[in-house]
């Protein structure tokens, strides 16, 4: 046998798998999917109010699916929590508004462990059949998550609150913020395989059919589903009507600082409230039932503060009709954030205590550990405010109002259980201040629209300095304010007493999303053993 010489000026013919990688080649398998995983999360923040962009969540996730695919799970953590990283470091940037970059860095590394540990368990379970339905319901399963630890849970970034506009939103009358959270996310990694399975019909010439259904499927059910869910979504009277003003008094300036000046925001609601008066009188504006104030609309107490008490009594005589009024209040030596309901014949009644406290800006939880990186911070919170622990409904003219105060609208209990409690309406009465011109009071209006359609009830969102809002219960806004500017919203609006399956359903559909979740990542575990049992055989 005769071998055949190969000249050195000749190169070998090299098949396609010898043929060396290039450096830039080499370079996008290396930093790629990191790469692709921060720009998809910052995608996904784009896809939050107050842009209208909704339907970014949807490539979203299909690109994070492409980066979680086939990987190990210490890969997935990696990607994950850079997901989470260019998701939350733009969405939450107000929380360090007043307070400097070091507590939102701070908030944002922790709260992106959360989507790591997601991406790890996402990158588990997508090596099974039907893997975008276990990755969904593992994301669900991450918020449920978030929204309970550390401090009680931080919800926001919640995938729902960015879908006030899209067409998934009816699902939330379906199962809540987790239902229509999963139908999103489902979506966007059914998107992702099916475009995986063109990929691979074309390399390959062959259709697995199970796998290109179930691609399918994972991205039309959930739009499916959100169409014919519709009907549940009615902004229709059940229970008559009310007519409502929304007070927004302003403050003299943005800020912490202005908590310094609460006589000011006290007189500056109101004197708003008097010119909505002048303007009844004058027949130029329907006379309101009930009159909502937002939180923080009197920060004097006016049940140990006699000029504050009659400024209140001043306003609400002036208007003819009760008010809600926000006030911090001190009991017994503890200190609340509160709604009063005040009567124009009465006075001051019933009470409601905010149950839903925001650590770090109404309490301070490890105050020596924060003191020590920076007393600063344990100024801007010299005392604890204490929990309230009864659901606010308020009856008010005869309409059952719900109240949700602020923050408390981003937890899904202190909503739903002003429902199930009787309110025919809820408010959100509310104090944006701190935080300036930011992205949070949009953000936050959108999950008042979100709450609105999951409940099938009139929202109101009472700001101190906007945007204050009337929201029907299908979701849309028939009125708002400006921000930083003094105004009001009277309307009439509907009251509804039946309730939606979300509200029925409560945490249900919830904890069986977590229990997909966790039968999921159980399956791929034991895959993964008995794979390397086998191999070790």
């Amino acid at each position: 046998m005769t071998a055949t010489a190969t000249s050195v000026d000749q190169p070998e013919q090299l098949g396609p798998q010898a043929r060396p990688v290039s450096r830039a080649t080499r370079l996008v398998q290396r930093f790629g999917p990191a790469a692709a995983a921060a720009l998809s999360g910052v995608l996904l923040y784009v896809s939050f109010p107050p842009r209208t962009l909704w339907w970014l969540a949807l490539p979203a996730f299909a690109v994070f699916g492409w980066c979680l695919r086939g990987r190990t799970w210490k890969a997935g953590l990696r990607l994950g929590y850079l997901f989470g990283l260019g998701f939350l470091l733009p969405l939450l940037v107000w929380t360090g508004v007043e307070v400097g970059p070091g507590p939102w860095l701070a908030l944002v590394v922790i709260e992106a462990v959360f989507v790591a540990l997601v991406g790890a368990g996402v990158a588990a379970v997508s090596k099974l059949p039907a893997w975008p339905v276990w990755a969904a319901a593992l994301w669900t399963a991450g918020e449920a998550a978030r929204a309970r630890v550390p401090f009680s849970g931080f919800p926001w970034g919640k995938i729902a609150f960015g879908q006030a506009d899209g067409v998934f939103l009816p699902l939330a009358a379906v199962g809540g913020t987790p239902v229509l959270g999963f139908a999103v996310v489902l979506c966007g990694f059914g998107l992702y395989e099916i475009v995986r399975q063109v990929v691979e019909v074309r390399r390959t010439h062959v259709v697995r059919r199970g796998a290109a259904a179930v691609a399918l499927l994972s991205f039309v059910l959930p739009v499916v589903g959100g169409f014919a869910a519709r009907p549940l979504v009615s902004d229709k009277a059940e229970d008559g009507t009310a007519t409502v003003a929304v007070i927004q008094g302003n403050v003299p300036r943005a800020g912490l600082g202005f908590n310094a000046q609460r006589r000011a925001v006290l007189d500056y609601h109101v004197r708003e409230t008097e010119r909505l008066a002048a303007q009844v009188k004058a027949g130029k504006v329907p006379q309101p039932d009930f009159v909502l104030w937002p939180e923080n609309s009197s920060d004097i107490d006016p049940f140990s503060n006699p000029d504050a008490r009659d400024v209140i009594e001043a306003a609400v005589k002036a208007i003819g009709a009760p008010i809600s009024v926000g006030g911090v209040v001190e009991k017994n030596g503890k200190l609340y954030n509160e709604q009063i309901l005040w009567d124009p014949e009465k006075g001051p009644g019933d009470t409601y205590d905010k149950r839903q406290i925001q650590p770090f800006g109404e309490y301070l939880p490890l105050r020596s550990l924060v003191g020590a990186i920076n007393e600063d911070w344990t100024s801007m919170v010299r005392q604890n405010f204490s929990r309230g622990s009864e659901p606010g409904v308020f009856t008010m003219a005869g309409t059952k109002v719900g109240l949700a105060t602020c923050y408390e609208a981003a937890f899904d209990w202190a909503v739903r259980d002003t429902v199930t409690d009787g309110a025919q309406m809820i408010s959100v009465p509310s104090n944006n201040a701190t935080f300036g011109r930011s992205e949070m009071t949009y953000q936050q209006l959108a999950m008042s629209r979100v709450r609105a359609v999951e409940h099938s009830r009139t929202v109101t969102v009472p700001v101190t300095s906007g945007v204050s809002a009337v929201i029907m219960p299908d979701g849309k806004i028939t009125q708002k304010t400006g921000m930083f500017v003094a105004d009001s919203l009277v309307q009439e609006v509907p009251l509804r007493s039946s309730q939606t399956p979300a509200t029925r359903l409560g945490v249900l559909p919830e904890a069986a999303l977590v229990l997909v979740a966790a039968a999921g990542l159980g399956w791929a575990v034991t895959t993964g053993v008995r794979g390397r049992r086998a191999g070790d055989a």
